[in-house]
């Protein structure tokens, strides 16, 4: 006889399927719990627990995944993109763009086309970094960990059709002064940040681990209430796009281990470390 954990594993494999068929139609909450035979209710609550995120927003990442396929096309419009995925309107696919993708569907299509990006190489504690802004804010802080080629073109990857200048500007040494001054006398330092709803959410608990201090992946979890997303918080932290000032060196596993640390597992030790010291 299987247990309640393989059980509900198997309904939630069974929504993702349906969703993932028949997004098109939009399907409502009540249609899909009907599948898995569970009360709106309580399949909100089962979902949200397995997969990280709410039945609406599974639906809208599918929805918008299908939609950018669309839009990549050459002479795809937005209200081709809108018909294809089911929404009401464009104004729908419009704000949906906006709340996961940090920009219009135009400025998706054009790859960031009309976004001018300025960017530095500067050096810190760890190594050198590669840091760079738009008018927003900070988006994109990594540290180099072969050679300033292969950072520029990971950056570049993310915007592929922005302009891009090697500069320096004030946001820029405003966020940079985190390794060189006084923690509570920092500016605020802004962020222009890209992402789904689900990594959004883990990020910003991440900005309120203090210095110093560590926390698992399961209590991450637990804090934005997924308890049982573990593993899909760490994949969000390991796409951090922005180096330290998203704190995920502060995450460690629940057993004590280090864990994973896109710019190397030493660095995340040194950088720990340090935090330490100062915070003594």
């Amino acid at each position: 006889m299987e247990n309640s954990a393989a059980v509900n594993y198997k309904r939630i494999e069974k929504a993702i399927a349906f969703i993932s068929t028949n997004f098109e139609r939009q399907p409502s909450l009540e249609e899909i719990a009907e599948q898995v035979h569970l009360s709106p209710f309580h399949f909100q609550r089962l979902f949200t627990e397995w997969a990280g995120t709410t039945p609406k927003r599974f639906l809208q990442y599918i929805s918008m995944q299908y939609a950018k396929e669309i839009l990549s096309k050459e002479r795809a419009t937005l209200w081709e993109a809108t018909q294809a995925t089911g929404l009401s309107s464009t104004s729908r696919l419009h704000d949906l763009f906006i709340q996961l993708e940090g920009m219009t569907p135009a400025e998706y299509k054009q790859g960031g086309k009309n976004l001018h990006i300025e960017y530095r190489v500067d050096n810190t504690p760890f190594g050198e970094v590669l840091i760079a802004t738009t008018w927003k804010g900070i988006c994109y802080l990594s540290f180099i960990e072969h050679n300033l080629e292969k950072s520029l073109q990971a950056l570049i990857a993310k915007f592929p059709e922005a302009t891009f200048t090697a500069g320096r500007n004030e946001m820029q040494d405003q966020a940079l002064r985190i390794f060189h001054h006084d923690w509570a006398d920092m500016p605020q330092i802004k962020l222009h940040l890209k992402g789904t709803d689900f990594q959004l959410k883990v990020w910003q608990c991440l900005l309120e681990i203090p210095k110093g201090s560590l926390c698992s992946y399961g209590q991450i979890a637990h804090e934005i209430g997924t308890p049982l997303a573990s593993r899909a918080v760490g994949t969000a932290i390991g796409s951090n796009p922005v180096a330290y000032l998203i704190p995920c060196h502060r995450v460690i596993q629940s057993a004590g281990g280090i864990g994973g640390y896109m710019w190397g597992i030493n660095r995340k030790k040194a950088i720990i470390g340090w935090e330490a010291a100062k915070k003594q």
